[in-house]
């Protein structure tokens, strides 16, 4: 579900199917309830959370839901896909309607997933301004070294997609293994930042998106929906 606003006519309109002007004189009967009140203004904004009653029937009562969920290697991070399981596929059937992935982790990366139905909190989390750091924990083929770090925080150009990489904080924290923190996503980001090095990066796990943490207590496939607090301090 994206989070699209509709005129409050429009939307009765394609609701009910009826005409211009008995939309009007529905609306002028007080017979239409926005989260519980009345609403005559056919200019209204409707957004896909807002609940909107006609005459009793309930046509739209759409509850906003926030997951977190562990993801384990050799799934897709898609909602459905024809060779391989898909993270909705971890998902009983009837948890699984509405929702998409506002972000993404590699076929064989691990790690904190994010699911949703708002649209708005999804361009929210993608938005540069926002600056929403996402936090990996890296092991690698070959040992690190002090280059490695200032490399990662100076950028890198991509040739592919003609860009420089925003500055990237890597943390060394064995000979083989790194946290890296970024606030972009571009594709197989990581692994070919550490390739500008020939060191093949060998398991990649994200431990947090902003603020939320991937809830310890979640084994691989596993999910929980995300606190009021948790969705909001994301961002903070």
């Amino acid at each position: 579900m994206t989070s699209r606003y509709h005129r409050l006519d429009r939307f009765l309109s394609n609701r009910l199917q009826i005409s211009r002007s008995n939309l009007r004189l529905l609306l002028a009967a007080g017979r239409v309830q926005v989260n519980g009140e009345v609403e005559r203004d056919r200019q209204r904004r409707v957004g896909p959370f807002d609940v909107v009653v006609c005459d009793g029937e309930i046509l739209q009562a759409n509850r906003p839901r926030y997951l977190m969920l562990n993801k384990p290697a050799s799934v897709v991070s898609a909602t459905r896909d024809a060779h391989h399981p898909a993270v909705l596929d971890l998902l009983p059937a009837a948890q699984r309607q509405g929702l998409h992935l506002p972000g993404r982790l590699d076929f064989n990366s691990t790690g904190l997933l994010l699911l949703t139905n708002d649209g708005d909190w999804s361009r929210q989390l993608s938005e540069p301004e926002n600056q929403v750091r996402k936090h990996y924990r890296v092991t690698v083929e070959q040992p690190l070294t002090d280059e490695y770090v200032a490399a990662f925080a100076e950028g890198m150009w991509f040739e592919y997609e003609g860009i420089m990489t925003r500055p990237a904080e890597l943390k060394i924290r064995s000979t083989f293994e790194a946290d890296v923190w970024l606030c972009e996503g571009r594709y197989h980001q990581i692994k070919r930042m550490f390739g500008r090095f020939d060191n093949n990066v060998l398991t990649l796990h994200r431990l947090a998106i902003g603020n939320l943490m991937l809830d310890e207590t979640l084994k691989p496939g596993e999910w929980r929906e995300l606190s009021a607090l948790e969705v909001s301090s994301i961002f903070s």
